[in-house]
Formats: structure tokens, sequence, C-alpha cells
């Protein structure tokens, strides 16, 4: 029998305990985002942010800038940011817009306020085996959600499906040091079907809907979905979740799988980044 991993089920456990932790503090972690123009699905997630956290009992504070803002204008709140012993994490919301330069913006923030783990000093932390200030949100809600389900990863054959900075390089660097065997697949990739039926897990972030088919998975393979798209037929995954689901022993749905883990990493990794600040770790 299939199990569908509950990411929403375990996104609320996690919250809950930070809740019931930051409760107990006289001083609340503050979370400080970002955000630059007037992309619509930038401001909900945004807005969903600062609600989780508000929820949780965190401080947080929104900067809206304007879609024209110069790199010079952005790096300058993120300098005072930086500064600020109140703020303890700092995310830029993403995508920038296009005259910006992305990774010079992430560059700037503090490794020590970098609650999206992107900093190269955080990244490369990762890559040495070294524990970094913050782990990338969605790869770290992955890895818990195998955990969570005592799945393991050891000596099995995994393919991810997409070789971003903010998915599949950070997730292929943490399942390798579990010693999984790990493939990335990518738009150059040949015959990527053949490659992923040959896995045990198949972890797909690509923003394809309905990519990943059952002809990609072999019997009682665990599938993970990351993606997440809009069509006419509502919210999908990158997985045509109701025609493999029968072929798979896990598989995460969308929307409930990885999303709402994303969030509840990011809630983490702000009261990780708060610890740290304050030698409490």
């Amino acid at each position: 029998m299939t199990i569908i991993l509950d990411g929403k089920a375990l996104a609320s456990k996690i919250t809950e305990n930070l809740k019931n932790e930051i409760s107990q503090l006289s001083k609340k972690p503050k979370l400080a985002v970002i955000l630059i123009g007037n992309d619509p699905a930038s401001q909900i997630y945004v807005k969903n942010k600062n609600i989780k956290a508000q929820n949780i009992g965190f401080e947080s504070l929104v900067i809206s800038l304007p879609e024209n803002s110069t790199e010079e204008n952005i790096l300058e709140h993120i300098y005072i940011l930086n500064e600020d012993k109140n703020i303890n994490g700092i995310l830029v919301q993403l995508p920038l817009p296009e005259h910006i330069n992305k990774q010079k913006i992430l560059e700037a923030i503090d490794p020590i306020k970098d609650v999206d783990g992107f900093t190269s000093y955080n990244y490369g932390r990762l890559a040495l085996g070294y524990k970094p200030y913050a782990l990338a949100c969605t790869p770290k809600g992955v890895m818990r959600i195998l955990k969570e389900y005592n799945i393991e990863v050891e000596g099995k054959n995994v393919l991810i499906i997409g070789r971003s900075n903010i998915v599949g390089k950070p997730l292929s660097i943490m399942l390798q040091q579990k010693n999984a065997t790990v493939t990335v697949a990518h738009s150059k990739t040949k015959d990527i079907k053949t490659i992923a039926k040959q896995s045990d897990i198949v972890i797909s972030a690509i923003g394809k809907p309905k990519f990943v088919n059952k002809d990609f998975i072999k019997k009682d393979a665990i599938v993970i979905d990351v993606g997440i798209s809009r069509t006419m037929d509502g919210i999908c995954g990158d997985v045509d979740f109701e025609n493999i689901k029968n072929l798979c022993s896990y598989i995460t749905p969308v929307p409930g799988g990885v999303g709402p883990m994303t969030i509840a990493m990011l809630m983490e990794n702000t009261f990780e980044l708060y610890k740290y600040q304050l030698d409490l770790i």
C-alpha cells in the first residue's frame, strides 16, 4: 500500500514545537524579508511567511521596495539589517527584477543571518561537509520528510531532476552525505526515463506539470515532488500523482507535501540563527 508523505502534518508539528519554545523567550527572534517589485506570486509568498512567523511568535519586518530599485539601494538596506542586532534572519524574496545581480545581493547578507542558506559561506560549508549556519529550506525540508518516515537513503540510487542552486544542487550534497548514490538530471540529460526507472528514489524539482509519469517509476519507488505549477485544472506538481501513486511505496502530494515543509524550515532556520547569535548553540 502506498504511503502518502504528509508534509503539511509534519510542518504543523515542527512549527507547533517552535511556537512552544518561542513562548518561553523574553526576547523574540526577528525575521526581515526584502521584497522588490510587484510580482503577485512573490507578494503572496511573503505574506504567508509573515503570517506564519507572527503565528509562531516571531517578530517580523517586511521591506517592500519598488521594481526599479537600484542594487545600491537594496544593498544599503541589507547592510543596515546586518548591523541591526534585533534582526536574526534576513531573506531576499526571489526572483529579483532582471536588472539586479542576484548573487551580488545574496552575497551581501551576513552568513549568520542568511536564513535561506544561499550565501557562498553557508553553501561552501555544506559542500565541504562542515555545518553551515543554515541549510537551504526546501532541500532541508525534503531530508526531514525522509527522516520522519524512516526512509533510509544509504546505498539507494537517487535521481534528482533539476540542478538549481536552490534545490537540486544542495539536495544532492545532503543526500551524498547520507551515503546515497545520486544522479542529477537536467535539460541536457539523455533518456531521463531510463535513469528514473532504475532509481529507488525520484525527486523532481523543475516546475513542469505532470512531467514525471508512470513510465519513470519502477515498482515501490519513492517519489518526492518539489515542483508546483498553476494550471487550468488547479495547482499540481511535477508528478502525475493520480497515475503513479499506486506504483510507489511512498509519495508526496502537491499541495501538502514539500511546500509546507519549506516554510517550516525557514522558521526553524530563523530560530537556529537566533541561537547562534546569542551563543546558545
